[in-house]
């Protein structure tokens, strides 16, 4: 997920410090940390709701964007990174202005 997010932003010209909400898989707190951590992302830049729900497994993503949205954490061009992996090896990532 590191790869995914760190070329992302590359491709978009952007720095970490630029966005707003990072969105990731909610699969495992340990790997939303280290992910973080090697971004060099702030645990405010972070919406994790993997406490609540576990991993949702391929909605994990959707579900948290529209909770972000729903609790009024996002407005209207804030820049929001989502990553993501899943079984077979696959991954993949995006930068969104909302």
């Amino acid at each position: 997920m590191n790869t995914a997010a760190q070329e992302a932003l590359r491709r978009c010209n952007l720095e970490i410090s630029q966005i707003k909400c990072i969105i990731p898989h909610q699969a495992n707190r340990r790997i939303i940390d280290a992910v973080a951590d090697r971004l060099g992302a702030t645990a405010e830049q972070l919406f994790v709701n993997l406490d609540r729900y576990g991993n949702t497994s391929a909605a994990s993503v959707a579900i948290a964007l529209d909770e972000a949205v729903g609790s009024g954490r996002l407005e209207r061009g804030d820049l929001i990174l989502i990553v993501a992996f899943g079984a077979g090896l696959t991954w993949g990532a995006a930068i969104i202005e909302w």
